[in-house]
């Protein structure tokens, strides 16, 4: 018999945060599999879902997923290394589906929104096309910061535009065109962010939140009192005009 897999929301870092379904499709995995950007660091994923559920028992996969651009401008598509880390994870979490196992794969936030899984997504139907993964969605960051932040992302017939901002090419466009944008992955490039909303007269609507939901959450008012390098990953700039 196979086991069943299950791809797993648990949001931006609250453990309160984590849904009914979430909890429960965990305590029912007896593997689970979990994200971490350093090999020798530790995973984040796991540290928030051990506040919510008791994981003695449990058997944990560490798959090391390297921070790096994998898609689009700057993404480096001869990386053969990260290839064979997918393939590795993908054939690591088979071997335990087929010795039926039900194993849980613990992402950030919401899977469906800019989630590393649906990269080892495709390396797990390539080597078993019939393989049935179960989705649960979770509250993401975009969410969490907005209601952090005490904002609506929008209202009636408006707009709402959500991209990465090491992409930076048609920023300019889009804050013209959108009601509201949100701005994800913007600790490396605030700078830029900040000298443009100066240029358009939108300092003042905008807001950012970093490591929404976590213990040493933050949220900034006034964008421009920022230091960039003190500006962490998890961190989310909220433009409503």
């Amino acid at each position: 018999m196979t086991g069943r897999l299950s791809v797993i929301g648990i949001g931006p870092g609250d453990p309160e945060l984590l849904t009914l379904k979430a909890v429960r499709v965990i305590k029912e995995s007896s593997v689970l599999c979990v994200p971490k950007g350093r090999e020798e660091g530790s995973s984040l994923a796991l540290s928030i879902v051990e506040k919510a559920v008791d994981l003695d028992g449990k058997e944990i996969i560490e798959a090391h997923f390297p921070m790096r651009k994998t898609m689009g401008q700057g993404a480096d598509h001869t990386d053969l290394s990260l290839d064979d880390k997918w393939n590795q994870i993908a054939e690591t979490i088979l071997t335990q589906l087929k010795k039926g196992k039900d194993v849980a794969f613990l992402t950030l936030g919401d899977p469906t929104i800019y989630s590393t899984f649906f990269y080892l997504y495709d390396k797990l139907l390539e080597l078993r096309p019939d393989l049935s993964i179960q989705i649960i969605p979770g509250v993401s960051s975009i969410n969490a910061s907005a209601a952090r932040a005490n904002i609506s992302l929008g209202l009636g017939n408006e707009r709402i535009a959500i991209l990465p901002a090491n992409y930076l090419d048609n920023l300019k466009t889009t804050l013209e065109m959108f009601d509201t944008v949100v701005l994800m992955k913007v600790n490396k490039v605030l700078d830029e962010i900040i000298k443009l909303l100066g240029e358009m007269d939108l300092i003042g609507s905008a807001v950012c939140v970093s490591r929404a939901g976590m213990e040493d959450e933050i949220i900034y008012r006034d964008i421009t009192k920022i230091k960039q390098e003190g500006l962490n990953y998890f961190s989310v700039v909220i433009v409503r005009k």
